[in-house]
């Protein structure tokens, strides 16, 4: 599954819905971000059932307030469309399997 970017219109229908999401709220001049990057495309290429979806925060304020994003990177897992773990800052691939597989 490639991974989505979201927009606060459409955060609803690519999140809040069936299924396992792990949403990164990210933005371009955030180095940790850029680190992170490409431990998400490894998940996505490993977690069939996993859904990544992105969201820009500078671009997209009211889903990162929402939700509480004070800094970033801030990665929420979605289960069935609701809020269950959330990890704050960059993390290894272990770590977010270890997160993920706790909710699927």
């Amino acid at each position: 599954m490639a991974i989505v970017n979201v927009s606060d219109s459409s955060f609803k229908a690519e999140v809040e819905s069936e299924g396992t999401v792990l949403v990164d709220f990210w933005a371009p001049w955030c180095g940790p971000c850029k680190m992170i990057a490409p431990v998400l495309e490894e998940l996505d290429k490993e977690l069939d059932a996993l859904k990544i979806a992105k969201v820009n925060v500078d671009d997209n304020p009211e889903s990162a307030a929402r939700f509480g994003v004070m800094s970033i990177p801030t990665l929420i897992v979605f289960k069935d469309g609701q809020p269950v773990d959330k990890v704050v800052g960059f993390q290894s691939k272990d770590a977010l399997k270890n997160v993920v597989s706790r909710h699927q």
